[in-house]
């Protein structure tokens, strides 16, 4: 059997790649500071590949098998992934922006350090699904479950959250500012540690109803009312 192939500082089509899986015969491959920017990867067999400091720019990745994946500090703006397979992969660092997930398998993957500015991830399989230390501004993040998980550092400002469950879970530090909240529930969920922004009574009722804040969040709401607080 063949051992696995480090392929370096080159620029790679899609035929590339598939005569490397007819000549490693399964074996993953690891990619660093490769170039496949606009490529079609559509379909193909990258399972278990580990990319590093690689470009991705508009790639085309529907319906790839990248279970087990490992994503290095890669740049992939305005790539599409939707309905591939990225169920345990992992992403540390690197620039996502107007990337797509629509419907993709995400399960258990892990997202550290990056940026997802204006990401979708409309009907993901999100079961395990991570974040961590990211920007997710502007994020289309729908019905996605963080349930007793702690979320660290993300900056959601702007994202759609619609229908998210938050229930029990920690958020701690990071933003929520002018997030869409629409069905969102934070039923016992800590949020002393988040910027809310600008929040009223009535987004107290409808959005976070349950959820514990701080006394300084608490006491920001109230004057914003214009009832001073001593």
């Amino acid at each position: 059997m063949n051992a696995p192939t480090t392929i370096a500082h080159q620029t790679l089509s899609r035929e590339d790649l598939r005569a490397l899986a007819q000549t490693g015969k399964g074996q993953a491959n690891t990619f660093e500071g490769c170039c496949f920017d606009d490529c079609d990867l559509r379909e193909l067999d990258l399972a278990g590949s580990i990319f590093v400091d690689c470009t991705f720019a508009r790639a085309r990745f529907e319906k790839a098998l990248m279970s087990g994946t490992r994503w290095a500090s890669c740049s992939a703006p305005q790539a599409r992934f939707d309905m591939a397979d990225l169920t345990e992969a992992s992403f540390e660092g690197g620039d996502y922006n107007n990337s797509s997930w629509v419907r993709a398998r995400l399960s258990a993957t892990s997202f550290r350090d990056v940026k997802l500015t204006g990401a979708t991830f409309l009907n993901a399989q999100t079961l395990g699904l991570n974040f961590k230390s990211s920007i997710l501004v502007h994020t289309d993040l729908r019905g996605v479950s963080f349930r007793k998980q702690r979320v660290e550092g993300l900056n959601m400002t702007g994202a759609d959250l619609g229908g998210c469950n938050f229930s029990s879970a920690v958020v701690a530090g990071g933003s929520l500012q002018d997030a869409n909240l629409k069905g969102a529930n934070f039923k016992g969920a800590d949020l002393c540690a988040t910027e809310l922004g600008q929040v009223t009574v009535g987004d107290l009722q409808q959005h976070f109803k349950g959820c514990t804040l701080s006394t300084e969040q608490a006491a920001a709401i109230i004057s914003s009312l214009g009832v001073q607080v001593v």
